[in-house]
C-alpha cells in the first residue's frame, strides 16, 4: 500500500458534509484498504467557521473555499454545498489545479454538465456523481457503466422522497395536500420552502442528468417538461383507485418508438397498483429501468438523508481515488447519439380527465365528438348526475399529448361543459 494519503477538500460541512467527513474519519483504515492508500482530510470550506463540528479538526476548518481548491496538493475535492454559484467556479477551479471532483449538485449538472464534463476531460481529471440522484441508490454508475452496452430506451421513476411521502400520506390517510406536507414539514423531511421539491424542480434536474446518461445525450434542465403535485387533491387520489391506480411524481425518460429522439418529463401521474412503483412508500425512491438486452430492473432505496448520500459520496471517492493511484480517469460524458429533444406534445400518453357537466341528453354524445375531432380514442367513461348537475369521467386510449390538450381546450368551450375538474396522466401501463 502506498503510504503518501490522497487529500481529500471538503466544500460544504452540513447534513451530507459532516457524515462525509465522519465516515472518513471512523472507516479510514478501511477506506485505505480499499482504495490502496490512506485517504486523509486536508481542509473543509464553510460559510461559518464558527460553528461547532465534532470530529472536525478546527485547523482544517476554512471559509476561502478557492484557495482550498487551489492548493495544487489536493487530489479530490467533494462538493456538497449545491446551487449553481460558487459551485461551478470551484469545481472548475479544481479541474485546473488536477484536483478530481464528486459532486451532489444536481441542480448545477443538470444546467452545466456538459461544460464540466469538459473541463475534466481537459485538464485530465475525473467528475463523478452519483451523489445527485437518488441518494444512496446505485444508479449513475449502472447506468453509465453496467448498461453500456445495452440500449436503454425508458427510465420512470420516483426520484424525490418529500413528495412520494406526501402523496403517499394523501393515498394512505386521505389527507389534502397542505395537510400532508404540514406533516412532512414537521418530520423534516420537507423544507421550510418546499418548492423546489413540490413544483417538481428537483425532480427536473435529475431527470436531465438520466436522459443524458440513458441516452447519450446531451439533455439540459431547460429540455424537461415539469409540472408540480401542489394541485393533487383527495378527488384525484378516489379517481385514481376507482380505475385500480394511485398518484406519484414520476421522472420520465423516453427514446421516441422510431429512436430518432428522446423526452424527458416531471408531472403528477396516476400508475396501475400492480406497477411496482406503485407500492413505494413513504420518502423512499425508485427507479425502473427499460432497456433492449437487459428487461425491466428496478433500484430501490432511500432517496435522500445525510448517511445515504453521503453513501453513494463515499462510493464515488473510492473510485476516484482509485483511478488517481492508477494514473487513469474513469468515464467521462456520452454524448455521441446527439439526439434532438422533443417537446411534451410529442409524447405519446394517457390522460384521465374529470369534467362537471349538465346532465341532459346529448352531453356524452358532444364529448365524444370532441375526441374523434381531435383524433384521441376513449377507453372508459363513466357519467353521474343528479339535479341538473353531473360529474363525466374519461379515460383515454394513448395519443399524443398535444392532440390530449388540444381536446381538453375544446371541451372548455362547449356549453355543456362548466368545468374541467382534473387532468391527470395514466403511465406505467
Amino acid at each position: 500500500m502506498r503510504t503518501r494519503p490522497l487529500k481529500v477538500a471538503l466544500l460544504g460541512c452540513g447534513v451530507v458534509g459532516s457524515e462525509v467527513a465522519r465516515i472518513m474519519t471512523t472507516h479510514a483504515d478501511d477506506l485505505a484498504a480499499r482504495i490502496g492508500a490512506p485517504v486523509e482530510l486536508a481542509g473543509v470550506a464553510v460559510r461559518r467557521p464558527s460553528r461547532v463540528r465534532e470530529g472536525i479538526d478546527p485547523a482544517l476548518v476554512t471559509t476561502d473555499a478557492t484557495a482550498l481548491v487551489k492548493r495544487g496538493d489536493i487530489d479530490v475535492v467533494v462538493e456538497v454545498i449545491g446551487g449553481i454559484e460558487p459551485a461551478r467556479g470551484l469545481i472548475v477551479t479544481a479541474f485546473e489545479h488536477g484536483a478530481s471532483v464528486v459532486s451532489a449538485n444536481k441542480a448545477l449538472l443538470a444546467q452545466d454538465g456538459a461544460a464540466l464534463h469538459a473541463a475534466a476531460e481537459a485538464n485530465g481529471t475525473d467528475l463523478y456523481y452519483e451523489a445527485a440522484v437518488a441518494g444512496a441508490i446505485p444508479l449513475i454508475r449502472p447506468l453509465r457503466e453496467s448498461l453500456a452496452g445495452d440500449k436503454v430506451n425508458r427510465v420512470l421513476g420516483i426520484v424525490n422522497g418529500t413528495t412520494n411521502f406526501i402523496l403517499d400520506k394523501m393515498d394512505s390517510t386521505g389527507a389534502g395536500y397542505q395537510e400532508a406536507l404540514d406533516e412532512a414539514t414537521a418530520l423534516g423531511y420537507a423544507e421550510a420552502d418546499p418548492t423546489a421539491d413540490v413544483e417538481g424542480f428537483d425532480a427536473a434536474a435529475k431527470a436531465a442528468i438520466l436522459a443524458g446518461i440513458s441516452f447519450h445525450t446531451r439533455v439540459r434542465l431547460d429540455d424537461v417538461y415539469r409540472e408540480g403535485m401542489t394541485e393533487v387533491t383527495a378527488a384525484d387520489f378516489a379517481a385514481a383507485k376507482r380505475i385500480g391506480c394511485t398518484i406519484k411524481l414520476l421522472a420520465i425518460c423516453e427514446r421516441a418508438a422510431d429512436g430518432g429522439s428522446v423526452t424527458a418529463r416531471v408531472h403528477p401521474a396516476m400508475i396501475p397498483l400492480s406497477h411496482p412503483l406503485a407500492s413505494v412508500r413513504g420518502a423512499y425512491n425508485a427507479v425502473f429501468v427499460e432497456s433492449d438486452a437487459a428487461g425491466q430492473l428496478m433500484f430501490y432505496g432511500p432517496g435522500a438523508g445525510g448517511s445515504p448520500t453521503a453513501s453513494a459520496v463515499l462510493g464515488d471517492l473510492v473510485a476516484v481515488c482509485r483511478n488517481r493511484l492508477n494514473g487513469a480517469t474513469g468515464p467521462g460524458e456520452s454524448a455521441y447519439a446527439a439526439l434532438p429533444v422533443s417537446p411534451m406534445g410529442d409524447v405519446v400518453t394517457r390522460y384521465h380527465i374529470s369534467l362537471d357537466v349538465a346532465d341532459k341528453p346529448g352531453v356524452l354524445a358532444q364529448v365524444a365528438t370532441v375526441f374523434a375531432e381531435h383524433g384521441v380514442s376513449i377507453d372508459t367513461v363513466r357519467q353521474q348526475g343528479k339535479d341538473g348537475e353531473a360529474s363525466l369521467v374519461v379515460v383515454t386510449h394513448r395519443a399524443s399529448d398535444a392532440s390530449l390538450s388540444g381536446t381538453v381546450e375544446a371541451l372548455r368551450k362547449l356549453d355543456t361543459v362548466r368545468g374541467v375538474a382534473s387532468i391527470m396522466r395514466v403511465e406505467g401501463e
